[in-house]
């Protein structure tokens, strides 16, 4: 990694950090950007880019604070399952996949039979990430990524995106003005960000160029090529939804526990129907993301693939059982509780400190309700005698003096 110029954390520092309620005088903000976009200039030189690309694209970036706002309040992170699950998989953003199946069957057969990507599981990501095309995201590509490369908490990250975005623009892939998007720079049908579009963007219609924006075809062979590259076993669904038995022990659940099939149905795990699960040589993790009163899942290997899209549960659960239902699977045997409590980003990490300060490792505080938190919940459940879900119900925050409402 490069180092930064010093002017780089001066300006992460005051627009992320100041005092609660304070605002920087303008000037300050002004002059702080400009110190940043002056070093991530510097790198972009560095890098190869030419003078030109830099007077369309960073010269004219602007800092935008609704950026910063919206990713402190992601719904991945803030919404609960029932919520993030109902506002994805409706009705009618069914029959659209189902009807869409049609419209493009012999496109998505086609990209299925070249990629190993089931056509389910392409219109499901197409649904969630735009609603099948219809919200692209209309901020400009450079005004975000320039805001959150600027922006402490995943500067390198977004800095190593804005050099990619770049690329794009030197090799004449997309025109700077062309290139809007979602607060986070993602862009296009199926939401791919500059380094993804850069090293997995295909041609899907023929024309020579591969365009997400203008192009569905481009779009889903895209989205296909870039799932194969992650790791998508042809012939394998995502995972099931499942019955537990009674007096189950929760401990067990979690996406770092992986147990054969076999020993699932051993521990007398069914499928949702009520059956036997399935013979194969496969391993499984166990989900409860609404903790022992909502849906339990086994997730197979294609899951922890669409987690490599967007790192986040409630996505790849959502996209899984979406594609199911686009197929004709019917809704969920148990669907998640809708009246679980909310938790914003800092009553997470609220909550995370608490679990640290008890004896209970959540890891470094970050508001992100990630593996070692429901973890931690875990054990602190399993230590008061309570059901060790991993799941921060009303009884665990009361017990860890954390305040929260449904």
């Amino acid at each position: 990694m490069r180092l930064w110029s010093s002017a780089v954390p001066i300006l992460l520092s005051l627009a992320s950090f100041g005092p609660p309620g304070a605002a920087l005088a303008a000037d300050e903000e002004r002059q702080a950007f400009a110190a940043c976009i002056a070093s991530l200039s510097d790198r972009a030189r560095g890098e190869g880019i030419s003078e030109q690309t830099l007077a369309a694209t960073l010269a004219r970036a602007q800092y935008l604070q609704r950026i910063i706002d919206a990713d402190r309040r992601q719904p991945e992170f803030t919404d609960s399952f029932a919520r993030y699950l109902g506002l994805r998989i409706t009705d009618t953003q069914v029959e659209r996949g189902r009807a869409l199946a049609d419209t493009h069957g012999p496109l998505l057969a086609r990209i299925s039979r070249e990629h190993g990507v089931p056509a389910q599981i392409l219109l499901a990501l197409w649904a969630v990430e735009t609603s099948f095309g219809r919200f692209f995201g209309e901020i400009p590509t450079f005004d975000a990524l320039a805001t959150l490369a600027c922006d402490q908490r995943r500067s390198a990250f977004f800095a190593g995106e804005l050099m990619a975005a770049l690329r794009l623009v030197e090799r004449g892939h997309v025109a700077p003005e062309d290139m809007l998007g979602s607060w986070a720079g993602a862009m296009g049908h199926v939401q791919f960000m500059p380094s993804v579009y850069l090293r997995h963007a295909i041609d899907g219609d023929g024309d020579g160029r591969a365009d997400l924006w203008n192009s569905v075809p481009d779009a889903l062979a895209s989205a296909a090529n870039f799932l194969a590259a992650l790791g998508w076993q042809p012939g394998w669904r995502w995972g099931r939804e499942v019955q537990l038995p009674a007096e189950f022990d929760y401990t067990l659940a979690g996406r770092g526990q992986r147990r054969p099939l076999a020993e699932w149905q051993q521990l007398g795990l069914r499928n949702a129907g009520g059956g036997p699960l399935p013979v194969a040589d496969a391993t499984a993790s166990l989900l409860v993301p609404s903790g022992h009163q909502g849906p339990a899942f086994l997730v197979y290997d294609n899951f922890h693939v669409l987690m490599r899209w967007n790192r986040s549960e409630f996505f790849a659960l959502t996209v899984g059982l979406l594609a199911d239902r686009i197929g004709g699977a019917p809704p969920l045997v148990t669907p998640p509780p809708a009246d679980t409590l909310r938790l914003s980003r800092m009553q997470v990490t609220a909550l995370q400190q608490a679990l640290n300060d008890a004896g209970f490792d959540a890891g470094s505080p970050d508001g992100i309700m990630g593996p070692a938190t429901r973890g931690a919940i875990r054990e602190f459940q399993h230590a008061r005698g309570q059901i060790a879900d991993g799941f921060p119900n009303a009884a665990v925050l009361a017990a860890l003096g954390i305040e929260a409402s449904p």
